[in-house]
């Protein structure tokens, strides 16, 4: 585990105490959970401006293949 120093904004602080007393967590814990969900949150929408990024890129050919499929479909 590693050991960090932070800074945090007074407001910030003062509210993290106040719900720490009310969920009964100590502030470690309740750091971590918070670092880790935010992280989370950011890994997904990483992947989804990934992903739509990468379906711009394929959306001219991805509709020239959908074009062929119904050629194909209007000749039988």
């Amino acid at each position: 585990m590693k050991t960090l120093s932070l800074k945090l904004d007074d407001n910030i602080f003062n509210e993290t105490e106040d719900v720490l007393v009310k969920v009964k967590k100590s502030r470690n814990r309740y750091i971590n959970e918070a670092v880790a969900f935010y992280n989370k949150v950011n890994k997904r929408n990483l992947i989804s401006k990934k992903l739509a990024k990468e379906s711009r890129l394929v959306k001219n050919e991805s509709m020239a293949v959908l074009a062929e499929f119904e050629s194909l479909q209007d000749e039988n």
